[in-house]
């Protein structure tokens, strides 16, 4: 019983991790429709940009938010510089950018920080008055920061004129134009959000996982799972998504699959809820009258 306990805990802050790169996939999925393949990436070069700050001197904090201000300014003018051209692009067009910026940053990573896999500090001690039988300081820690980054985003959304102008912008594009709403600008912000969502699972998940170039592989293909899981234009369900895929994960993997065959669990989930139900637990069927 104890190491089941284990298992469904330790899922629940993998799960925390996965709703979030899975939130970040929602938001720009809401904004453009399409799925942001180059999103592990950009979070990995992040957190080397934390690292590289970190063994720099600066105290890990502030790292932090150094990072996360630069992730969002560095997704802005992504969106700004390389996608904007491509508003009116084929679906396969913004694939193959998607695929060709995650090369970019695989490869930048790997080429200004070398392939060598690096420890990532934790901020949290693990002899931390918090930490329980069944939650490391780590695990909790990192629950926390996510808990945090969500309500501060639920508050942004739901209580200030920017954050709603940005639901405007992105559930109808051409009503909100109408209303003077810039919404380019409002895509591009969106993309710094994410981009900067991105940057604090990296910082987060780094500590467990060690750093490389591919750190973040293996966790986008289980964001996509969440965020089709949970409902692809549902935030909230991606993050329930996130801690279902979590804890399923775990316990299939220990008890079931094996160790080594866990990623196959994100393969499962994202076949079969595409197979039985397109639009997630949470999701809403868009229903257009012709």
């Amino acid at each position: 019983m104890n190491a089941l306990l284990h298992q469904i805990c330790s899922g629940l802050a993998s799960g925390c991790i996965y709703g979030s790169v899975a939130l970040a996939l929602v938001m720009i999925y809401q904004a453009t429709h399409h799925l942001n393949f180059a999103q592990g990436e950009m979070a990995t070069f992040s957190t080397f940009i934390a690292w590289a700050l970190i063994h720099a001197g600066w105290p890990y904090w502030g790292a932090f938010a150094a990072t996360v201000a630069l992730s969002f300014v560095g997704g802005l003018a992504i969106q700004r510089i390389v996608l904007r051209p491509l508003e009116k692009a084929s679906v396969l067009a913004n694939v193959i950018v998607f695929i060709g910026l995650a090369v970019i940053f695989n490869s930048l990573g790997g080429w200004i920080f070398d392939y060598e896999i690096k420890s990532f500090p934790s901020p949290f001690p693990q002899d931390a008055p918090y930490a329980t039988r069944y939650f490391s300081a780590h695990e909790l820690g990192t629950a926390g920061v996510m808990l945090c980054v969500l309500g501060a985003l639920f508050a942004f959304f739901r209580y200030t004129p920017f954050g709603l102008a940005m639901r405007a912008a992105a559930q109808n594009p051409d009503s909100a134009r109408l209303v003077g709403i810039r919404v380019g600008w409002m895509l591009a912000v969106g993309w710094g959000l994410a981009a900067a969502i991105g940057a604090v699972a990296g910082m987060m998940v780094a500590p467990s996982v060690f750093l490389d170039p591919n750190m973040m592989s293996g966790i986008l293909l289980y964001a996509f799972a969440a965020a089709l899981l949970g409902g692809i234009d549902n935030p909230f369900g991606a993050v329930l998504g996130g801690l279902i895929v979590g804890v399923l994960e775990n316990l299939l993997g220990a008890y079931v699959v094996g160790t080594e065959l866990k990623l196959t669990v994100a393969l499962v989930f994202i076949v079969g809820t595409l197979t039985l139900k397109p639009n997630g637990l949470f999701g809403r069927a868009v229903v257009a009258r012709v």
